[in-house]
């Protein structure tokens, strides 16, 4: 792997000027600062980590744009559940892996360098299992090495349609486990994603309302250290339905009953009160943020500011697909803050730019949430770490006339989120000037998917 030499890189101490990274096995062996270039470095102006998406369901790219017109009645997350359940009921083993990697390649372009992607469309379109119970998680990891994104898979277990252990319902026969047949799908997760690089396999009950306290416990008994993910209080009807059932909130109910600690990401989080934020902070879990997927489906706004004040951990990921963006996750995380609070710079640092600190807090907590780091959690580029990382276009007019911590607020702020270069995932370049090295294929593969999903 050729070394990488950068007039300004991010590391974890902060930006410093005239950098050379070594490489070696997918990794970072040696940092070089205040050096010349020499022959055979590949040169770039500005190299910053990649950052991990940490919560993906990599088939609903197929319906963006599909779920923009109005019903009969008022539209929300649950009418929006119900024309995601028929794009479900309609996707082959075949298109999934298209459509899966045209969403990872356009992640990569956008400065992404792992998907957590959490994966619940296990079986065909009767609910049988296929021959091969893993068979769709064979297509996602099939998508993530076509496209050279790190995978971290969360197969999903999902087993009621509501709380109380409710049987499931008709539309969602394709995601159903038994704890036997999960803990089977679990281990076929992990034979599959053997021969991918940096591939960590974690465990993903769906949400409360999908699995019963007993289940919840055995699978969170599957991980061991590995990840845990979890859908928790996204919605008002979902606090409502928990409050009833257990006669607690959905975050209450869960920081009183389930080991949650730092392996645990809590997705959304969006509908919690003074204590429960403080109770999650404390438990050192990371909430998972989808800023654009929840103003898509009008789940509401975190407090971001009151848990960061209480040392809270949150990354970003890209959720329902509907728009694939470094620069829009963070923009609207930190916009949708300005907009409920009526105040300027919400996620910050002591004199430190919004930038800065939204995007380092977000490289962190989506690190720790993903576990492909290799057990350091600071998202940053560090000798030892993976080599995923992403150069800016210098040239693009949105950079022009800024350094260090500028070239992040325009990146976040002041452009069209285009000013990614190239990506480097485990020391392989995958994106190279702005697009993806292998785009042509897999867009005509997700063009050909997306006409049979139409027809």
């Amino acid at each position: 792997m050729s070394p990488v030499y950068a007039a300004q890189v991010l590391t974890g101490e902060g930006w410093r000027e005239s950098v050379r990274l070594r490489l070696d096995s997918g990794r970072i062996t040696a940092i070089e600062t205040g050096v010349p270039p020499e022959a055979g470095d590949e040169r770039h102006a500005i190299v910053v980590p990649a950052l991990g998406n940490l919560h993906s369901h990599a088939f609903q790219r197929a319906m963006a744009g599909f779920a923009e017109v109005s019903g009969d009645s008022a539209d929300n997350f649950w009418s929006w559940r119900d024309a995601m359940y028929r794009l479900a009921h309609r996707m082959n083993p075949e298109q999934l892996e298209a459509v899966a990697a045209q969403a990872y390649v356009e992640m990569l372009e956008s400065g992404f360098g792992r998907v957590g992607e959490f994966h619940y469309l296990h079986h065909d379109a009767s609910g049988a299992p296929y021959a091969d119970l893993g068979e769709m998680a064979g297509r996602i990891a099939a998508a993530a090495e076509a496209s050279g994104i790190g995978l971290t898979l969360l197969p999903v277990f999902y087993a009621h349609s509501t709380f109380g252990g409710a049987a499931p319902a008709p539309a969602q026969r394709r995601f159903i486990n038994t704890l036997e047949s999960y803990e089977r799908l679990l281990q076929r997760c992990r034979s599959i994603t053997a021969r991918l690089p940096s591939a960590v396999v974690g465990v993903a009950p769906h949400s409360l309302r999908a699995v019963t306290p007993e289940e919840l416990n055995a699978v969170a008994g599957f991980a061991g250290p590995a990840p845990i993910h979890i859908h928790i209080a996204e919605q008002l009807r979902e606090v409502e339905e928990c409050l009833a059932w257990s006669g607690r909130r959905p975050v209450e109910w869960l920081l009183e009953h389930a080991p949650v600690a730092q392996n645990w990401c809590l997705v959304h989080a969006t509908h919690v009160t003074p204590a429960e934020v403080a109770g999650m902070a404390s438990s050192g879990a990371v909430v998972g943020l989808c800023p654009v997927t929840e103003a898509n489906l009008g789940d509401g706004v975190f407090p971001v500011a009151a848990f960061l004040s209480q040392q809270g951990r949150f990354g970003v990921g890209t959720d329902s697909n509907v728009h694939i963006s470094v620069a829009s996750e963070l923009s609207l995380l930190e916009y949708s803050q300005r907009l409920t609070q009526r105040v300027r710079n919400v996620v910050r640092r002591d004199k430190q730019s919004t930038g800065r600190a939204i995007m380092q807090t977000a490289f962190v907590g989506g690190s720790q949430a993903l576990g492909g780091n290799g057990g350091d959690n600071s998202g940053s580029i560090f000798v030892g770490a993976p080599a995923d990382f992403v150069s800016l276009n210098e040239h693009h007019v949105a950079l022009s006339c800024r350094a260090s911590d500028a070239l992040l607020d325009a990146w976040i702020f002041a452009s069209s989120g285009d000013v990614v270069d190239c990506v480097w995932v485990a020391g392989r370049k995958v994106v190279a000037e702005g697009r993806h090295v292998a785009r042509e294929k897999i867009e005509r593969g997700f063009v050909k998917a997306m006409k049979e999903l139409r027809s």
